[in-house]
This record gives C-alpha cells, sequence and structure tokens, in this order.
C-alpha cells in the first residue's frame, strides 16, 4: 500500500553550520511528511480513533545527498511489510528541482495500546496499510456424527477453543486469534454454522459439546481452555456436565445460566417460523438490532455489516436447529456452585440480551470467578471493543 505522496520544505533551523540539512533534522522532515500523508489519506486521528499508537521499533536510513534549506522535498511512502502487530514502512525523499534521491528509510513500527503493550492492528488500519505476511493459520476439517465441522487453529501452547454465539461463526473471534498469541487458538464453526456443514438434524446443547471434544482429541489434546459467547456458553455448561475432566479453564462471555422462559422458548418458535419463512436475511433483520450497543452501530459501521454477512450466511438448517437447541436446554444454575476450575465472566456494559447483573449474579455463584465489565460494548464485546476483551483474556489466560 502506498500512503499519498507529500512534499516538504527544509527550513534553515533545520540545517547544520554549513548549510546542509541535519540528520537528526531528516529524520524529523520524514515524520512530519508522514503525518501529512495520513492526513490526506485515512486522517491524522486513524489510530488514535481506535485507542492505538504506531511506536517506532526500529529506523534505518541511508543518507544519499544532500539538502540544503528551502529545499523542497518530494516523499513517497510504501508499507512494505506488515505482520500482526508490526508493520514496515519505507520512505523516499527526492529533492523536486532535480529528483536527486536525498534519503531512503524504513521504520518499524509497532501498534500499541494506551499502556504500551502490543496489540493486534485493528481492522480500518491493516485495510489501510494493505500488505501482510502469508498467513500461518490452518483451517482443518473434523468428520463427526454426520457433520463435517470447519476449525481454524493458529499457534502452538496450550489450547483456547473459542465457541461462537448464534447465529454467527468463527470469525467472530478473528480479534482474539490474532492476539493471543502464546497460546494455541482453536476456532470451530459449529455445525449448521460458517464453512460447517449443515445436517438436517442432530441439533442438541449435548451434540454441540460432543463435537468439540471431538475437535479436541483431532488435534490430540487432552485439555483446553473454554471460551463461549452467549450460546457458546450454552455449549459450555453442557460440556461441563458431560466431560468435565477436558476443561482447563472456562470464560464465559455475554452469555447466561438460566433456562428459557415460557416467554422465551415462545420468542425462539416466532424466530424459527421467520428463518422458514423469510431465511438468514430474516433473522439478520431482526437480531442485528440486539447484538450490538448503540455506540458501536455509530462509531463502527463496519463491525454492524460483518455481524450481517456473518448472519446472511448461516444456513437455515443450522439456525433452525440451533434455536431448537436453545429452547430446550436445561437450567444450568445448579452447575454452577459445582465449577471447580479458573473461571472469568465477562459481558458488554450495554448487552441487553444478557445484562451485567445476570453475568455478576453468575460470577458470584461460581467458586473464585472473576468478572470483569466491557465498556462501550452489547453482546458481542469480543468483536466490539476486541482490544479490552482481548487484553482481558490474555491476562486471565497468563494467570493460569
Amino acid at each position: 500500500m502506498t500512503l499519498p505522496a507529500v512534499q516538504v520544505t527544509i527550513y534553515p533551523f533545520e540545517c547544520d553550520a554549513f548549510g546542509h540539512l541535519n540528520q537528526a533534522s531528516c529524520l524529523a522532515v520524514l515524520e512530519r511528511a508522514r503525518w501529512d500523508a495520513l492526513a490526506k489519506g485515512p486522517g491524522m486521528d486513524v489510530f488514535k480513533r481506535h485507542g492505538v499508537w504506531p511506536a517506532a521499533r526500529r529506523t534505518t536510513i541511508d543518507y544519499r545527498a544532500a539538502a540544503y534549506a528551502g529545499d523542497v522535498l518530494h516523499v513517497e511512502m510504501v508499507v512494505t511489510d506488515r505482520g500482526t502487530t508490526s508493520f514496515t514502512m519505507r520512505h523516499t525523499a527526492r529533492r523536486t528541482t532535480d529528483d536527486a534521491v536525498i534519503a531512503e528509510a524504513d521504520m518499524v513500527f509497532v501498534c500499541i495500546d494506551r499502556i504500551g503493550r502490543p496489540t493486534p492492528i485493528p481492522d480500518e488500519i491493516a485495510r489501510t496499510l494493505g500488505v501482510s505476511r502469508p498467513s500461518t493459520r490452518e483451517t482443518i476439517r473434523v468428520s463427526v456424527s454426520g457433520a463435517e465441522l470447519a476449525v481454524e487453529v493458529r499457534g502452538d501452547g496450550t489450547p483456547c477453543v473459542l465457541v461462537h454465539g448464534f447465529p454467527l461463526d468463527r470469525t467472530m473471534w478473528r480479534h482474539q486469534l490474532a492476539a493471543l498469541t502464546r497460546w494455541k487458538r482453536v476456532a470451530p464453526d459449529l455445525r449448521g454454522c460458517g464453512a460447517s456443514s449443515a445436517p438436517s438434524d442432530g441439533y442438541s446443547m449435548g451434540r454441540y459439546a460432543d463435537d468439540l471434544i471431538a475437535v479436541l482429541d483431532s488435534l490430540g489434546e487432552q485439555q483446553a481452555v473454554f471460551c463461549g459467547l452467549s450460546m457458546g456458553g450454552y455449549v459450555l455448561f453442557e460440556l461441563l456436565r458431560r466431560h468435565p475432566e477436558r476443561v482447563r479453564a472456562l470464560v464465559l462471555m455475554d452469555t447466561r445460566a438460566e433456562a428459557d422462559t415460557i416467554e422465551g422458548k415462545r420468542a425462539r418458535d416466532e424466530l424459527i417460523a421467520v428463518a422458514k419463512s423469510e431465511g438468514a436475511e430474516g433473522i439478520a433483520k431482526r437480531m442485528l438490532p440486539k447484538l450490538l450497543a448503540p455506540s458501536t452501530v455509530q462509531t463502527q459501521p463496519e463491525v454492524e455489516r460483518q455481524v450481517g454477512e456473518m448472519i446472511r450466511r448461516t444456513s437455515v438448517v443450522g439456525i433452525v436447529g440451533a434455536l431448537e437447541a436453545m429452547k430446550e436446554r436445561p437450567d444450568s444454575r445448579p452447575l454452577l456452585s459445582q465449577i471447580k476450575v479458573p473461571t472469568l465472566v465477562m459481558v458488554g456494559v450495554d448487552d441487553t440480551l444478557t445484562p451485567p447483573p445476570l453475568s455478576r449474579a453468575m460470577a458470584d455463584a461460581i467458586p473464585g470467578a472473576r468478572y470483569a465489565e466491557v465498556p462501550a460494548a452489547g453482546h458481542l464485546a469480543p468483536l466490539e471493543q476486541p482490544l479490552v476483551a482481548s487484553r482481558l483474556l490474555a491476562d486471565f489466560l497468563a494467570g493460569l
């Protein structure tokens, strides 16, 4: 990707006693050019509005020719490499009068959060930067009980299995898949969702839970940290009933332990009818307003678009199967006091589907559980506020 080229003028105070552009001032000139280019492109505040900052890690400058006060330099900037948290930008400064190359510089920047910790480059900035290294991710297929599951696997170490909510898929975890680099990240598409197949039957919390164990077995892993959001949390409660020995730790995000009320079951039936008559588009229209915080809709329209795309690519069979499974799930409140593994309960402050008081009560009922709220987030905290959610999750994992 190339930022807009800019022109900068050399001032007398930037020159040494012999009138040459000083070497330290040359770096400042390139810095000035870069910010001018951002102003002409995505905006000088593109980093600040995402709560991150590009911290310079390494700079290599090749001084090619002298420049003098009054010279106008044409500066071009090209991103030559981009990783998960860092990128490299090449700066080339030429004098406009004779096209002489004054300096070439390669600068490596690391994206950091407000307290100086490296963090994945936000989506908007990544799209602006463009270039990226070849992906190291792997997508495997796991066949189990009439379904073929698509599972994204990244990294090495202790596995952390990320279980998406309804009616979404594994791409809701893309920020966490990038951020949790010290762990083996495993993100399956549940049956009927994403790139997994959609069998005509076999949908239940028990079936989903057994599918997760099949994924773990396919990777040769005995235990994992399991993280589930919304319906993913319901699946994890069933996993604790069926396979408690496979759970090393638990993260419950924007979910609840209660079973559906009579009114809740009726609402599921209404959505089933919508799915059958209007397809995934009808589900998207009804659910999108409930999933995201108002601030997310106003300031992050790309998140709303991404969530809508996830819903629309979910099969009708998978939607109906998930709704039936959620409608029939048992009450998990009696299970809470029996949870013996380290547990983190996380919720968006503006979540109206599983409000913070429900999550607080759930955390209080689990022995030793930690509780965290994510500001300016609704029901999809990992997508709406990925920096905060990823850091809370990383801190919890680091403490195991």
